[in-house]
This record gives structure tokens, sequence and C-alpha cells, in this order.
């Protein structure tokens, strides 16, 4: 008999927390994320996406042993945004028993039905920067510390369970420092030249500061008609500005300016910390940091987290003047590998611009939906 119950006190929200450890433990391609930053995340008091979320974690039990666990979550803005009314679900995992996810995914839904919801959807997080989606194909793949990881199995309980592909998100995998085509620069050139745009790339991190609000303004603006997407308030960008800066090189940050020194396009590129984060096996301390400081400092791969252009200079080319930039970075430090950020399927401009370089595919995520 499978039970489920509602974490709520900070024992009940460790076994939340700790659970894929136990379920992933043999798993050579799971990368473990921060305990700290999981704590965070699910924090009412810290994450400042609780002021317009609802949320709770559930766990299974079976013979009294955590054999689950799943995430729901109501994004009132999203719905308003999308009008909507869909319940999330995020941060599932199980044992391969058809009984222990049917109750999770059940109790999810039934968990946002009484409180007016009707269907569900997910993975999704709190927002478009938390982890999204479920690996559907890739899985000998080391995913970045971002990525969706899950073992082949679930897929296959979200189809008997009734639930279809909503959206997928696809990652590539780049020869980074592959020469940048002749065709690419030249056409670079010349769009840089048209619109009087600067490509940026910062120093040290206090150069990359006063561009940091406004890379994250383009990105509500460019990001805003991505699937369930929603803009970021004032306290998520300070929230996730100490999040991920601490992480950031200034080398691979790229800023597009135009003439009034506004950010109309960005790349934002982060050394990888798979192995690190796996070393580290979700401890910071006492030696977990170690791990990442010396991944952020020799690193022969990247993961490409952020890129985007301003609705405003979209169709104009601009997006390949950051891939080019990256791309020289790539060159000049001989970084051999680079893994994209997920992108829409369906986002064919940002997908696109990949064909002009060599690359092979390498993770599929996707959104599930039951109506």
């Amino acid at each position: 008999m499978i039970t489920i119950k509602e974490a709520i006190t900070k024992k009940e929200m460790k076994k939340f927390i700790m659970f894929p450890f136990e379920l992933y433990k043999n798993d050579k391609n799971w990368v473990p994320p921060l305990i700290f930053d999981e704590w965070n995340t699910f924090s009412r008091e810290k994450n400042p996406s609780f002021e317009h979320c609802d949320a709770a974690y559930l766990l299974a039990y079976k013979e009294n042993k955590v054999v689950g666990r799943i995430a729901v979550i109501i994004n009132h803005k999203a719905n308003e945004r999308w009008n909507d009314n869909r319940t999330r679900f995020g941060w599932i995992a199980f044992i391969d028993d058809l009984e222990v996810s049917k109750a999770l995914l059940d109790a999810a839904e039934k968990w946002g039905n009484e409180r007016g919801m009707k269907g569900i959807h997910g993975p999704l997080g709190f927002s478009d920067l938390d982890p999204e989606g479920m690996l559907v194909d890739g899985f000998e793949n080391e995913p970045s510390i971002t990525s969706a990881y899950n073992y082949p199995y679930f897929p296959e309980h979200m189809e008997k369970h009734g639930f279809s592909k909503s959206v997928d998100w696809v990652q590539s995998k780049i020869k980074a420092n592959q020469p940048i085509p002749e065709k690419v620069a030249r056409i670079n050139k010349l769009i840089a030249q048209k619109y009087n745009l600067k490509i940026f790339i910062p120093k040290t991190k206090k150069d990359a500061l006063p561009y940091v609000p406004k890379f994250f303004n383009t990105l509500n603006t460019a990001f805003k008609n991505l699937y369930g997407f929603t803009e970021l308030s004032e306290k998520q960008i300070k929230y996730y500005t100490s999040a991920y800066f601490g992480f950031a090189r200034p080398e691979l940050l790229c800023f597009i300016l135009d003439d009034k020194d506004d950010v109309v396009a960005f790349g934002i590129i982060f050394p990888s910390l798979s192995k690190a984060f796996k070393k580290a096996k979700g401890k910071l301390f006492p030696f977990g940091f170690i791990h990442i400081l010396r991944a952020l400092s020799n690193y022969d791969t990247i993961d490409l987290y952020f890129n985007g252009v301003h609705p405003d200079w979209q169709n104009k080319g601009i997006h390949s003047l950051y891939y080019a930039a990256m791309n020289q970075v790539a060159i000049e430090r001989n970084i051999p590998v680079a893994i994209t950020t997920g992108q829409l399927e369906t986002n064919i401009n940002a997908v696109g611009i990949w064909d002009n370089y060599e690359r092979e595919a390498y993770l599929r995520t996707r959104c599930y939906i039951r109506n």
C-alpha cells in the first residue's frame, strides 16, 4: 500500500531533498544538486517565488520507506499570464513501481483540484530558471547542473498514467573551438556596423555588475512568450543574481550593447560544473567547495546557460553576434566542448543558429500534460 504524506517538518523536508541521493546513488551520470541550494529553493522564507506561488512537497511511502517525491506548485502569476489554471509539478522522482508513480501524480493533481485548478503539467519549477522537463533521450550523456535527469522508466510511467507530450526542449553538444564560419563572420561585421552595436565581454565581475540588471530586464522581455515563462520580479532577480553570479566567469559573459549602452542581446556561459558537483556529493563543506573552485578556474567544457535577444531587435541576426563572440573565446582558450541549454524545439530562431556549426544531439527533455 502506498501512502502519500506532505513534507512539512524539517525532518520530512530533509527526506524530500535527500531521496534522489538514494535513488541515483549507483548512477554514474546523475549530477547531485547542492543541498544548500535545494533548501533555499524550497524555503517559503528565502525563495521570492512564493510571493506569487503556492506549493506543497509530497512524499510517497511504502512499508514505511520513502519511495518517491513530487513538488506541486500553483504559479498564480503564470496562470494569469497564460490564461490558464493548471497545476505544475516538479522535482519528481520515484522507484520503478507504477503504483508509486500513479499515487504521486494523482495526489499532486488532487492537491491542485482542491484549490480550483484543472489539469496538471510538468516537470516545471517555480520559474523558468528552475529545472524543467523530464529526460526522454540522451540518458547516456552527462547532464549539466541545471539539466533534468532521470531514469528511462520515468517517461514510460508518465505515458501509462495518461500523460502526453506538451513540449520538448533540446540540447546539443558543439565543438566549441571550431573555426567561426566565414559566412557568419562576414555577416556579423555588417550587422554590428549597420545597427551601431558593441560586443562587450567584461574583464572582471565588477565590470559586469552594471549590466546584470539590464540583462535580466532583457531576459524578461525576450522570454515572455516562451512556454510557461513568467516575468521575474525584482526580488527574484536579486535572488538569482546571488545564486548564479558566484559561479560566473567574466570571460564567458557576453552582452550586445546598443548606442545607449543598453543590453539588447546576451549570451551567458558557465564552466561545466557537473564533475565538480559529483565529487562534492551535494555538499559544499568540508571539501565540496574545493572541487567547484577548481572547476571554475580549469575547465574544458562550457555550458551555454542563457541567450536571448530583445524583441525590438529580433529577426535582425543579432543572436549570431554573441554566438560568434563566444566561439572566439573558446578558440582563444582552447575549449573543445560546449553544451547548449535546453531550447524549445519550436523556437526555430534559437535552435536554427546551430545549423551553421558542427554539432550533435545531446539531451531531450519533455514537459508532460494531463487534462
